[in-house]
């Protein structure tokens, strides 16, 4: 194994995590004269499906200027994601972005950002510029997707998923895999789980709140990280993240095998769940269930919000899973998706 590197909370981390200001390229020390800057944690959060606005007003409007709005990219440090540029008469949209984004305009001097329909990968930090001739000066404003992270592991068995199939188990599951800040958010929240999954930028970690020999030995609790992997040689599970769902789950009563999970999900107008639309319906919608019942990708699970002594004596609320039986056993039910 390799060596385990527990990564601590620190200062530059918090300032990593905070909305960070870039102003004019002449020096960051140099007070704003076009914009307006924004609060210290210049944080906006929504969920998946709602629209958001990204705030950005003028404090002078130039006679001659232009408005870009683009993504920034930690994992390609020096690519621009443009999503719209301006001058102010016409519109311009880019990318998987631009559809979706125009200027608010509630006032002569606003130039905030609207974004319609989020996605899950909307997720990030976004750069208001303003360009007046040679002159630049922008401020940055994270949007942050208010989900869930779960951890997700091959029906194979554990550490069999490359970089590129975790990814693509993940968006199997209505996920993505996660951002470094979304599993630090959800291991602040109670997730505690001992095997190494990918993130989205091709490294390795686990979170920890309850140490214990089979899980790092005796360091802190924390964010393990084994670093980068190759990401096509190095095998582990998933973080996955999602959030909110257009539909809803709903249990079927067993006993049921697989192909008689997925029939009864039918008869009913629905398919079996994806683990992700389980998730996203226990920790949105209070879903809360003893029953054991298949889903999609044929594991068997069951949603908990209340602990309690006739649930298996599970003490902490989750989505617990009982693994990927074989889909002939006649013992579970079914978690269909609407």
């Amino acid at each position: 194994m390799n060596c385990v590197t527990l990564i601590m909370v620190t200062a530059s981390f918090l300032s990593w995590t905070a909305a960070i200001f870039h102003h004019s390229k002449k020096g960051k020390e140099k007070a704003l004269q076009y914009l307006v800057e924004p609060p210290v944690y210049a944080e906006v959060t929504s969920r998946r499906g709602e629209n958001v606005t990204l705030p950005c007003v003028l404090r002078i409007k130039p006679s001659h200027y232009r408005v870009k709005w683009t993504k920034v990219d930690p994992l390609h440090r020096g690519v621009e994601n443009v999503v719209l540029i301006t001058n102010g008469h016409a519109d311009k949209h880019y990318g998987p972005l631009g559809p979706r984004a125009r200027l608010r305009r509630a006032h002569a001097l606003d130039i905030s950002l609207l974004l319609s329909g989020l996605q899950l990968e909307d997720d990030g930090q976004y750069r208001c510029e303003v360009i007046n001739g040679i002159e630049d000066e922008s401020v940055d404003i994270t949007l942050r997707i208010d989900g869930v992270v779960f951890p997700y592991q091959s029906s194979s068995g554990r550490y069999k998923l490359s970089y590129i199939e975790a990814k693509e188990a993940c968006r199997e599951q209505d996920g993505t895999l996660a951002t470094y800040k979304q599993l630090y958010r959800a291991w602040t929240e109670g997730l505690d789980w001992c095997n190494a999954g990918w993130l989205n930028d091709g490294t390795v970690h686990y979170p920890i709140l309850d140490p214990r020999p089979a899980c790092g030995g005796d360091l802190p609790p924390g964010i393990r990280s084994y670093g980068p992997k190759d990401r096509t040689q190095e095998h582990y599970d998933a973080f996955c993240f999602t959030s909110t769902t257009e539909g809803v789950v709903f249990y079927v009563p067993g006993p049921l095998d697989f192909s008689e999970a997925v029939h009864a999900c039918r008869e009913k107008g629905a398919n079996l769940a994806r683990v992700g639309q389980l998730y996203s319906s226990w920790m949105f919608l209070g879903l809360d269930r003893c029953d054991g019942g298949w889903l999609q990708d044929g594991s068997v699970r069951f949603p908990i919000r209340t602990p309690r002594e006739h649930c298996g004596g599970i003490p902490e609320p989750g989505v617990h899973s009982f693994g990927f039986p074989s889909k002939s056993l006649r013992l579970y039910g079914a978690y269909c998706y609407r």
